[in-house]
């Protein structure tokens, strides 16, 4: 029996849970589309996820399975289940295959044609990450930012929600952002860079600081003209959405201490989990935007 459920706990890592916290960007449009009181719109939006962190997990152990030799050569990575040898390679492909399949069927059935294409759109993007895109500096986090954007046009799609530049163009760069603070993680690890990941002969720290910096202050500028823009002024009904940048402000900052001086931004999920801080701003930014926009201004 015991060995029954640790075998089970091996295939939940494998499927890595805790980065479903990702797929919360499909409930973005309903948020901004002032669909929170629509329950229609709250299912689709509940389906979307669960499709969507489905078609994540399937990814998840497709990449571990591709990726094992070079997990173990990782001082972290190497407990994972595969690299571990917890889970074997035709255990990890039938698992992968069998999530892929409930993904797509669940997505067909329940949702709409617009957002299967964009799911379909995310896993074929992912294939090619793993298999190839994610050895190139650079193009590595373009894919990563990319599969953030495709999360946020999914959940428009499944609600009937149309999604703004703004919306699409600050998704990106604040997974642009997360990206950076990932690839920064895998430099200061005293090991052979390449062995980890082929991409990371072509950075060095320098460079990733200084892009973490760039992106950063793009995203604080960025945001703060959108709030205050005289189309997003007119379509909420109010001026004061400029008030919830103080907590873009902070949460940027939290995550450079986090990266800089605790050295621990590796997996941005975890980070939330773990950091009480970046909670209390997010929900911080999330009940401004709500009072700003429903109750503020109008819906």
């Amino acid at each position: 029996m015991t060995q029954t459920i640790k075998h089970i706990g091996a295939y939940v890592r494998l499927a890595r849970p805790h980065q479903h916290l990702k797929n919360g960007f499909v409930f973005i449009p309903i948020i901004f589309g002032y669909k929170l009181t629509d329950v229609q719109a709250l299912i689709c939006g509940w389906w979307a996820f669960v499709a969507f962190s489905l078609a994540a997990s399937s990814v998840y152990a497709f990449n571990d399975l591709r990726d094992a030799e070079s997990d173990r050569q990782h001082p972290n990575k190497k407990n994972r289940p595969v690299a571990s040898g917890e889970i074997g390679s035709t255990g990890a492909e039938i698992f992968s295959l069998v999530l892929l399949l409930v993904s797509v069927i669940l997505s067909y059935f329940l949702l709409n044609k617009l957002f299967l294409l964009i799911l379909m759109a995310y896993l074929f993007l992912n294939l090619a990450y793993s298999t190839w895109l994610k050895r190139l500096a650079l193009v590595d986090v373009i894919c990563i930012a990319t599969g953030f954007v495709l999360r946020v046009l999914a959940g428009g799609a499944a609600c009937g929600i149309w999604i703004s530049n703004w919306l699409i163009l600050m998704t990106f760069l604040l997974a642009l952002f997360l990206a950076f603070a990932k690839r920064r993680d895998d430099l200061v690890l005293r090991v052979d860079r390449r062995a980890i990941r082929k991409s990371l002969g072509d950075y060095n720290l320098e460079f990733v600081d200084l892009s973490m910096v760039l992106t950063a202050g793009v995203i604080i500028v960025a945001y703060i003209m959108y709030s205050i823009s005289a189309d997003v002024v007119a379509k909420h009904g109010t001026d004061k959405l400029y008030v919830s940048s103080i907590w873009v402000i902070l949460g940027i900052l939290r995550y450079f201490q986090i990266s800089f001086v605790l050295k621990k931004s590796g997996s941005p999920a975890r980070v939330l989990i773990k950091d009480v801080f970046l909670q209390v701003v997010i929900l911080g930014w999330l009940a401004t935007i709500l009072v700003v926009l429903y109750v503020v201004g109008h819906s």
